[in-house]
């Protein structure tokens, strides 16, 4: 609910927002774009937060402040008003979202926690399968700003009193796991971390090739409704490598795991260049796909291994903050590169270089803690 109504349900509302209120769609996007740097900044105190207080509060004054907002922005008539919902939309993310649902299943659960944390990631994985049709019948049967007081309401009716009435701090253990668990301070510090946050990071950048990949196939002769259509296959593609992921780490060393989910990326990108015929695109986005969907699990199941669960939630929140700087550079950078050369070739490549230097990185991560 908080993912289809909060994020995914915003692209709807472009075309309709611009055709009532007069924006361009640079200044309706932008305001996303701002959210984005909130949640970035934001969640390095979120963290903190959850590791010295739990979910409860949190994700339910989340979840009322999220309602709150959406009903704002039902009401909108300003620009100023527009970024200011939007900008605390960042904050509401960072309290609803991934980084607290993975921090309170990454407590709660010792064993089997990559099943845990594939649960929450396939159900999130609906939310656009669901919501944006969704949203698209509500705002044309009564129009965006009546959809997105239907929204509203959907969102407090659900989510409001689950996390008020279920959410709890995990207890705690007095085990090996809990005995390894580093403070924040302590894994900051730690040898691996700077090899763990450049591979984290620089993975992260291929987050633009969905942006790109409709007008790159287009680019390369595919009409629009085929290329929009191979994009769209991108997310459920994603739960291919979130269901795969557990069977994966039963049968496999984690660092085998890691080579192996972290070459798919470099491997889809170096078919979309280098295969002409009608498959590539789809092999494309099965491989990339599937990566960044494990790659969603490996760093919280990885995060967790290295540092321990104490102060996990600390420790994603300043992963998370130089990640989403590497999300938002993605896009740019290779709109940036097409147009300085014509074509997005040597973007694709250099996305590919950074996902291999990503793996290596996050391997020598993986050594680094073991050896210390």
């Amino acid at each position: 609910m908080s993912w289809g109504v909060l994020y995914y349900a915003f692209s709807v509302f472009v075309g309709p927002m611009q055709d009532e209120l007069g924006w361009s769609r640079a200044e309706i996007t932008g305001a996303f774009s701002l959210a984005l740097v909130v949640l970035a900044v934001a969640g390095v105190g979120v963290g903190q937060w959850l590791d010295q207080r739990g979910p409860r509060l949190l994700m339910t004054a989340g979840s009322i402040l999220g309602v709150l907002l959406v009903l704002a922005w039902s009401q909108v008539r300003d620009l100023a008003t527009f970024y200011l919902i939007w900008a605390l939309m960042g904050a509401c993310w960072s309290a609803t979202l991934y980084s607290p649902a993975f921090a309170t299943v990454t407590a709660h659960f010792r064993e089997r926690r990559t099943e845990a944390l594939t649960v929450v990631t396939l159900m999130a994985g609906l939310a656009s399968t669901i919501f944006l049709p969704l949203t698209a019948a509500l705002v044309s049967a009564l129009g965006w700003r009546e959809a997105l007081v239907v929204l509203a309401v959907l969102l407090a009716a659900l989510t409001i009193l689950p996390h008020a009435l279920v959410l709890r701090k995990a207890p705690a253990h007095e085990e090996p796991e809990h005995a390894r668990s580093l403070s924040l301070a302590e894994a900051l510090r730690h040898p691996s971390f700077r090899w763990i946050a450049l591979g984290f990071a620089l993975f992260a950048l291929g987050s633009g090739l969905n942006v790109h990949l409709v007008p790159y196939l287009v680019g390369r002769g595919y009409a629009l409704g085929t290329a929009a259509f191979v994009a769209g296959l991108v997310g459920a593609t994603q739960l291919i490598g979130r269901i795969s992921l557990a069977p994966l780490e039963r049968r496999m060393s984690p660092a085998a795991v890691i080579a192996t989910v972290y070459a798919l990326q470099p491997i889809a990108i170096l078919f979309l260049i280098v295969l002409s015929g009608p498959l590539a695109p789809f092999v494309f986005v099965v491989l990339f796909g599937a990566g960044r969907g494990a790659d969603t699990l490996i760093r919280n199941t990885l995060v967790a291994r290295l540092y321990g669960p104490r102060r996990f939630a600390s420790i994603q929140g300043v992963l998370s903050l130089m990640i989403t700087g590497a999300l938002a550079i993605g896009p740019v950078a290779l709109g940036a590169i097409y147009d300085r050369f014509g074509g997005y070739d040597l973007g694709l490549w250099l996305v590919a270089g950074a996902s291999v230097v990503a793996a290596v990185a996050v391997l020598v991560g993986t050594r680094t803690s073991s050896a210390g």
